[in-house]
């Protein structure tokens, strides 16, 4: 005989005992378990969640496409800028790139689930490449995965838990790192690589990434919760709820 055939004295039946009440309390906690720390930083108190939901993949899936039209427009205005900048000073032209790491770090930060920015940036390289352009398989596609991966790297090492302008500035920033090695050792074959301009791609690539694909989507992030468009997401509930970002 089991023990839960014992009876026992009536008493009433509280929140905790009724498996609707309960689930439905579970589910809000794993929506709504965050908070903010001492510095106003979004921190999630919970363990990493990695499940995705349905509109999970289709809002990273909108940014991707989203983002792979502004690759390949950018592809299609890019010779002018790069020729300037690299006339100026050799290296230089690294300080645009950042637009072509913009997916990774956007959707990370608005969806929160692990390879988010990964899915992102590798499938607007996808489009990007469909679409046409002068890169070709592994400038497009290629250069697209490992952008995401770097892209994730940041949010992997803090466990998907912090949630402010300083990882996403960190992400962009290592994005661009990983761009500029990606390019400079394996699109050039080290062709280019000679001492100052290598430092000087890749520093500017690192600014490029920290401020174009870091800084201003962390911002375009927060100006999309406003409208009310991220409502199923934490990051929209952090703006809705008038956490400081």
């Amino acid at each position: 005989m089991s023990h839960n055939s014992v009876s026992a004295p009536d008493r009433p039946v509280s929140a905790t005992d009724d498996p609707v009440s309960a689930t439905d309390n579970a589910v809000s906690a794993i929506h709504d378990a965050e908070s903010q720390d001492s510095k106003g930083d979004t921190v999630a108190r919970r363990r990493i969640n990695a499940h995705w939901r349905p509109i999970d993949i289709t809002v990273t899936s909108v940014i991707a496409v989203a983002s792979g039209l502004v690759f390949w427009m950018f592809d299609l205005v890019v010779t002018a800028p790069t020729a300037f900048l690299e006339g100026l000073v050799p290296g230089l032209s690294g300080l645009i790139s950042g637009f072509w790491y913009i997916a990774g770090p956007l959707a990370i930060i608005i969806v929160r689930k692990p390879g988010a920015a990964i899915y992102a940036e590798t499938i607007g390289g996808l489009l990007e490449l469909a679409l046409g352009n002068q890169w070709g398989f592994s400038g497009s596609l290629v250069a697209g995965l490992v952008q995401g991966i770097f892209s994730e790297l940041v949010f992997a090492i803090v466990m998907y838990r912090v949630w402010n302008a300083w990882t996403a500035t960190l992400s962009g920033l290592v994005t661009g790192f990983g761009g500029a090695l990606y390019a400079l050792f394996i699109l050039q074959s080290g062709l280019k690589a000679t001492g100052g301009y290598v430092v000087t791609n890749i520093v500017a690539n690192c600014i490029s990434g920290a401020v174009i694909s870091g800084i201003l989507m962390w911002y375009l992030a927060i100006a999309i919760a406003k409208t009310g468009a991220l409502s199923h997401f934490a990051s929209g509930r952090m703006i809705s709820g008038g956490i400081r970002s």
